[in-house]
């Protein structure tokens, strides 16, 4: 489990990713790690996202594949079979999460309020998903809930781009951010592989420019 949140970690940002299509699984894995990036959080918010998951695993086996907006077990139990590495879920569901922290399965639920950071923490969890980011305070939040909370940071997702990410990652108590504008549904839906690759790449050179 720490490997995985390690990795994210070092990647300093997450591609959120909605794929309506399996066949841009493949040239999205490829475009996210010819990039620099080759980490990916696969919403399941499509009937895609398990085929996709599977086959940007087999394309590009070195990618940190993980599902996203997962709100039930039965997701939880598909992404896992098509080889998702880590479940991130909007909210804070106790099945999720309990079913993932006993079978070492790395689980970011959201948390934005003080009594469900409380959940997490009680749990031993050190790292939580802060959704939608923009929307509950952003950075100002963030800094306010681990005042109370020392030992846990949030990895924001919801309204990060470019003209904020630098902000988010100067914060210490920000794990990595989640994002969604290196791979915008009309790229991806235009096979516009070339431009996410150069945004990908734009992405992790912000993000090295402020940790290094």
């Amino acid at each position: 489990m720490n490997d995985v949140l390690k990795r994210i970690e070092q990647y300093k940002v997450v591609p959120v990713v909605v794929l309506e299509n399996t066949d841009h699984a493949a040239p999205l894995a490829k475009a996210l790690t010819g990039g620099g990036l080759p980490c990916a959080e696969v919403t399941f918010r499509t009937a895609a996202a398990e085929a996709s998951i599977r086959l940007m695993k087999q394309t590009c086996p070195e990618m940190l594949v993980g599902a996203g907006t997962v709100i039930n077990m039965e997701q939880v139990e598909r992404a896992l079979h098509a080889g998702a590495e880590f479940i991130v879920s909007p909210g804070f569901d106790s099945e999720i999460v309990d079913y993932c922290l006993v079978n070492h399965i790395p689980v970011l639920p959201g948390c934005v309020t003080p009594t469900e950071v409380i959940r997490a923490v009680k749990r031993g969890m050190h790292v939580v998903k802060f959704f939608p980011a923009e929307q509950y305070g952003g950075v100002d939040t963030i800094r306010a809930l681990a005042s109370a909370f020392p030992g846990l940071r949030f990895m924001p997702t919801g309204g990060i781009g470019p003209s904020n990410l630098k902000e988010y990652l100067r914060c210490d108590k920000v794990f990595a951010c989640g994002g969604s504008w290196m791979v915008k549904k009309e790229l991806i839906a235009a096979g516009n592989f070339d431009r996410i690759r150069e945004l990908t790449r734009g992405a992790v050179r912000t993000a090295s420019h402020v940790r290094g």
